[in-house]
């Protein structure tokens, strides 16, 4: 198999009295095999080979299908004929913990998927502040207050009707940043030199990245999102804080750190096997560019062996100090989106396909304020389509957006 669509799995044998299963996947638009596609039995998971074909032990009735850029699919074990992945490419838009609450967000953002490009949400199941939107099984979701609100009353009712409207369903999963159960259990927070809970820019406490215990508390809030039938799981904030002088459970030297991130991720996908359920990541969007791990323990290529897709956030705004040959990338987001991505396929060696940026859609911060409207989302857009990224989204913390920079969908298919 071609070492560029390598991605890491778990081998698992079942027991003697499971049956064997042999199948071909196939693309349904070209109708060619697909190669590297997982297919998931249990604990089990194995890739196709060249020509499709793959061979699998199964105890149940079904197996799980998946391969980058095609929608996930669960089929009867013996199937007959082969299995066809649609083609796919996620263009979505993200509502917060409050935003996917909010009936007028959350149908003003249907709506505009409805008339336009789009056809995906980003939904958030933990949020920023350590907030859980749907209702968790993991206990110390109920222990720190996550789940005090709860804005999302039936998660599995709510993704049945994304996908009745085919909208492909991401929950994003903020890990580390969590002021809640840093709060709650201080034994779990980053400290200070005094050994006090530390706290960031926004007064908001962290959890500890080297800490088994908040690795397990973020994938059971995984799980509880793959149970309600998202189609992926993306963990935001998989990363140490940016700041200088803090106390960590272990040295905090750039090889524990990195080993801590792709450890939890490594976790993360064992643990998620079972659900056949795409997994993605946030990534600073100089991490691309930087050789070391920018210094919270991001590093390409060591995340994106557990990952199916990785998502670099490109907002040109977030490019203060720019990039060589753009000095203010809120006047080039076409370069900044396009030579980031390249950057990102260079030091990883990823087809285009494991990609799917974060787009901005906000208002600049960091050079004057400028308006950022519908001429520069339009232009990060064509750049990502152009590199050949598995889609894109759309990131406005507000949750409202408009259909500036976005074109629209044939009426055929407008819902």
């Amino acid at each position: 198999m071609n070492h560029k669509f390598r991605v890491s799995v778990l081998l698992i044998l079942l027991p003697l009295c499971a049956s064997a299963y042999d199948g071909t996947v196939i693309d349904s638009s070209t109708r060619k095999p697909i190669e590297g596609a997982l297919v998931t039995a249990g604990n089990t998971v194995v890739l196709t080979d060249p020509d499709g074909k793959f061979r699998i032990a199964a105890e149940g009735n079904a197996i799980g299908v998946r391969a980058f850029g095609h929608l996930r699919r669960e089929v009867a074990a013996d199937i007959s004929g082969p299995v066809e992945l649609a083609p796919f490419a996620p263009r979505a838009l993200y509502l917060s913990f409050y935003g996917a609450g909010s009936r007028a967000l959350r149908e003003a953002a249907l709506s505009l998927i409805g008339s336009t490009e789009l056809n995906a949400l980003v939904i958030d199941v933990k949020g920023d502040r350590g907030m859980v939107s749907i209702r968790s099984s993991a206990p110390l979701a109920a222990e720190v207050g996550a789940q005090k609100l709860i804005t999302v009353k039936d998660a599995r009712a709510l993704v049945g009707s994304l996908h009745e409207k085919g909208i492909y369903a991401i929950a994003r999963i903020v890990v580390f940043k969590d002021d809640l159960l840093a709060v709650a259990r201080p034994e779990l927070a980053v400290k200070t030199v005094s050994g006090q809970v530390w706290r960031d820019r926004e007064n908001l406490a962290w959890a500890d990245p080297f800490n088994k215990t908040v690795w397990d508390y973020n994938i059971d809030l995984a799980v509880d999102a793959a149970r309600a039938g998202f189609d992926e799981i993306q963990f935001d904030y998989v990363r140490f804080p940016d700041a200088g002088g803090l106390v960590f459970s272990m040295p905090n030297n750039q090889q524990a750190r990195v080993a801590a991130v792709s450890g939890f991720l490594a976790k993360a996908r064992e643990r998620l096997v079972p659900y056949n359920v795409f997994l993605s990541a946030d990534v600073f969007g100089y991490v691309s560019w930087n050789t070391d791990d920018t210094g919270i323990g991001q590093k390409l290529d060591s995340m994106a062996r557990h990952l199916d897709y990785v998502s670099p956030m490109l907002y040109p705004s977030g490019f203060q100090f720019g990039i060589p040959g753009v000095a203010n990338p809120v006047q080039q987001p076409y370069q900044i989106v396009s030579l980031t991505l390249e950057k990102a396929r260079e030091r990883t060696g990823l087809p285009a396909v494991r990609f799917r940026p974060w787009l901005q859609a906000f208002r600049d911060y960091a050079f004057g304020g400028v308006p950022f409207g519908g001429e520069q989302i339009r232009a990060q857009i064509d750049a990502a389509d152009a590199f050949g990224s598995n889609g894109w989204m759309l990131w406005n913390p507000r949750n409202v957006y408009s259909s500036d920079g976005l074109r629209p969908k044939p009426s055929a298919f407008r819902q």
